[in-house]
């Protein structure tokens, strides 16, 4: 049995480094996951053209979903196995939730396999692509905020401690990815000097859970820009034209949200700059099967 399923990347509008809330939204960039189910237990994954990539994530998610899924579909749980392949115009280690993406494709895929995607609600499976997270070291607070927001599409506010969505909204912008050529892995942030900036991620929760998402981006951007040590250079280039700007997760990314034109004119700033700019789409919908 086969499965297939496609994520998007998401951007963030607070980080949830600070105290724990987070809010995201899905962008238009996506991760691909196909899931073939074995009869061996075996679980093994590959990225396609990164053959050195790190597959520890995707083999967890694949185990903790046919571990909690598969004798409901009535299988096996301690024969099934999977393969799993996954493809990604997300760059990794760039603040675009390329995690994420990858998580809940592999999820929806594998249960996709199990012949129960309709079964389950999409924010527990989006759950268990979080649990997967932990479990594979590669985010600090679980990134609730930004699989709930690959999962479901629109922005997400949300409690990264319980894992409670807090808030959702569908917003149609338009957004701007800028991308210098280093990377930065979440894993590595630095959450001492993040957590010294709370007073500032409580305003922008509040800002955010207010509908303020451009103004909330904007604060977050600042305030994180200087516990992470990333330049404000790039959020002055868009300002004040967008309507929100900020560095996109522990960078080094950064997004912008406004109207085409207005994103248009912060591009060519932008394309000043080394890296990669992309001028997408905000997605509504969030994980599908394919």
């Amino acid at each position: 049995m086969d499965g297939r399923a496609v994520a998007p990347a998401a951007g963030t509008v607070l980080n949830a480094l600070a105290t724990g809330t987070g809010s995201a939204f899905a962008i238009d960039l996506e991760t691909t996951a196909t899931v073939e189910l074995t009869s061996d237990g075996r679980v093994d994954a590959e990225i396609v053209g990164q053959p050195d990539a790190d597959t520890t994530l995707v083999e967890r998610c694949a185990t903790l979903t046919i571990a909690e899924h598969a004798s409901p579909a009535g299988l096996n749980e301690s024969t099934v196995g999977a393969r799993v392949r996954t493809e990604s115009e997300v760059p990794m280690a760039s603040g675009l939730k390329s995690s994420s993406a990858a998580a809940n494709a592999t999820v929806l895929a594998t249960l996709d396999a199990l012949e129960i995607a309709d079964a389950v609600d999409r924010i527990d499976a989006c759950r268990l692509g979080v649990r997967a997270a932990r479990d594979a070291g590669v985010t600090v607070t679980g990134a609730f905020d930004d699989a709930s927001a690959s999962m479901l599409g629109g922005v997400t506010v949300t409690d990264n401690a319980t894992d409670e969505l807090l808030a959702r909204e569908e917003i149609d912008w338009h957004a701007l990815v800028y991308t210098p050529p280093e990377q930065s892995f979440s894993a590595d942030a630095d959450v001492s000097a993040c957590e010294r900036i709370a007073p500032m991620a409580d305003l922008v929760a509040e800002l955010a859970l207010d509908g303020r998402y451009g103004e909330a981006m904007t604060v977050n951007g600042f305030a994180f820009c200087g516990a992470l040590e990333f330049s404000t250079g790039p959020m002055i280039d868009a300002l004040p034209d967008a309507a929100g700007v900020s560095l996109s997760g522990t960078g080094p990314s950064y997004v912008a949200v406004g109207d085409q034109s207005t994103l248009e004119t912060v591009r060519d700033r932008w394309d000043e700059r080394d890296g990669t700019t992309r001028l997408l789409r905000t997605r509504t919908d969030g994980t599908e099967l394919a």
